[in-house]
């Protein structure tokens, strides 16, 4: 079993016969082949980021205390996202697509259960955390008066269901593992669509249904998150695809492998989410509320390219993992490098659109001028770096289907030392908000440089030199 959670010399084994789409990741065209993984991906994690987009548009009809808060709790609930989808959500689907590639159906269908039993788990651990120690947590991040009561009623209805939050990003993981983009894609749209109504339904009410404020937000989240796992149940219960679900004993081995690949993985959304968060308190000690209002609505638009490169990214661990697992070790490092490549090309189309308009965006959300100004300042100086994010954040996907991070990781802490430890030092010389997005985007390029020098353009692990 082990093997299907690490990187290795994998070989199939007698069983249930290999499945089309299985065979398709093993011989197709790559770039091709990418994409058509891709675009339903990246339409469901952009999907569900709009989620969190839905609910900053109507919260922001509720003033800027609202909105604030809305900025304050945005790191957390992305980090959840990313931890339960990007970090143990990779190592499961990683572990899936191996078993599947090198023909080990068995090991596939146990990965089912644990991946239930982690993301219940862990779901359960940081509701406690938010809901015990949510005021303290946005208090060292600058929230203040109504800015922080706005983020902790917030905050407490989305962290008590948090559990379905983290079981739909599990679930859809293991259907992804299967090379499976569509279904999860389906889902999380239909989804979306549900709470474009539900959302002011439920902050403004209407008729006889009373409004309830910020809550609402919260609520209509929640509901979205445990229709989602519900869904995502239905489809492994049926199975509907080559990983089943299984009743049977938990595997302390398999448990504790899938979380030693996830909680390594984890460091780089902690990172990111450092980065982000540890500048929104620089820009609080320096600029006040407005400014952390502006500079939290412009870097969601940094957020929203963890999600569209997740989009690339999710079928590169499948994809690699697969290859990997069938011994494929040469096409797995080519798939890496194609998926690179596109991510560099979509954020840094992003970025670029922002640097140019960045007016366009913040106003989609605010018009205090003081507000968009901050955002705007921010978007034309990170945004045209945004090509490296996306470009190292791939290869960090590529590096969990191979089941070794170490450089992605020592990259991605490189980029938080520049960013916060540099934004810190510029700060206390300058007093200037521009000197710190200045070393942010520097920060960036050094992530992308030295993640593709270092994963990318060497040969991996069992590739046979040309």
């Amino acid at each position: 079993m082990a093997s299907a959670i690490e990187g290795g010399e994998d070989r199939p084994v007698p069983g249930r016969q290999m499945d089309a789409r299985t065979r398709q990741m093993l011989d197709g065209e790559i770039v091709p082949m990418i994409l058509r993984l891709a675009v339903p991906n990246v339409l469901i994690m952009l999907t569900q980021a709009s989620t969190g987009l839905i609910e900053t548009w109507w919260v922001s009809k509720l003033g800027s205390d609202a909105l604030a808060g809305m900025a304050l709790v945005f790191p957390a609930l992305m980090l959840m996202t990313t931890f339960s989808g990007g970090a143990l959500g990779g190592s499961i689907a990683s572990a899936v697509a191996r078993a599947l590639g090198g023909g080990r159906h068995e090991d596939a269908d146990s990965l089912v259960i644990h991946a239930v039993d982690l993301n219940v788990g862990l779901g359960l651990v940081f509701s406690a955390v938010f809901l015990i120690g949510g005021g303290t947590i946005y208090r060292l991040m600058g929230g203040e008066a109504g800015g922080l009561e706005a983020a902790l009623v917030y905050s407490n209805v989305v962290f008590t269901g948090n559990v379905f939050l983290w079981l739909m990003g599990g679930l859809s993981s293991v259907i992804r593992g299967t090379g499976n983009m569509r279904f999860p894609a389906l889902v999380t749209c239909v989804g979306a669509l549900f709470l474009i109504p539900v959302s002011p339904l439920l902050i403004f009410g209407i008729g006889p249904i009373q409004g309830l404020g910020v809550a609402g937000g919260g609520v209509a989240l929640v509901i979205y998150y445990a229709a989602g796992t519900l869904a995502m149940a239905w489809h492994i219960m049926t199975n509907r695809g080559p990983a089943r679900f299984v009743w049977q004993r938990l595997n302390p081995r398999v448990a504790v492998d899938l979380l030693r690949v996830g909680a390594f993985s984890a460091l780089n959304s902690i990172q990111t989410n450092l980065v982000i968060a540890g500048t929104t308190a620089l820009v609080a000690g320096t600029s006040g509320i407005a400014a952390v209002a502006g500079y939290g609505t412009g870097v969601r638009l940094e957020y929203l390219l963890v999600p569209l490169v997740f989009g690339i990214g999710a079928p590169l661990i499948s994809l690699i993992a697969t290859n990997i697992g069938a011994g494929q070790v040469a096409r797995a490092r080519r798939i890496a490098l194609a998926g690179a490549g596109l991510a560099f090309v979509a954020t840094e189309a992003v970025g670029l659109i922002a640097a140019f308009f960045p007016r366009a965006w913040m106003s989609l959300f605010t018009n205090d001028p003081a507000i968009i100004g901050t955002g705007a300042t921010y978007l034309r100086i990170v945004g045209p770096f945004y090509g490296f994010f996306g470009m190292g954040l791939a290869l960090y996907f590529a590096s969990q289907g191979v089941g070794r991070l170490q450089w992605a990781i020592a990259s991605a802490t490189l980029r938080l030392v520049i960013a916060l430890g540099g934004g810190f030092a510029v700060l206390r010389l300058s007093g200037s908000l521009v000197a710190l997005f200045a070393c942010m985007a520097f920060a960036l390029a050094v992530y992308g440089l030295v993640v593709l020098g270092r994963v990318g353009m060497r040969p991996w692990h069992g590739e046979q030199e040309p």
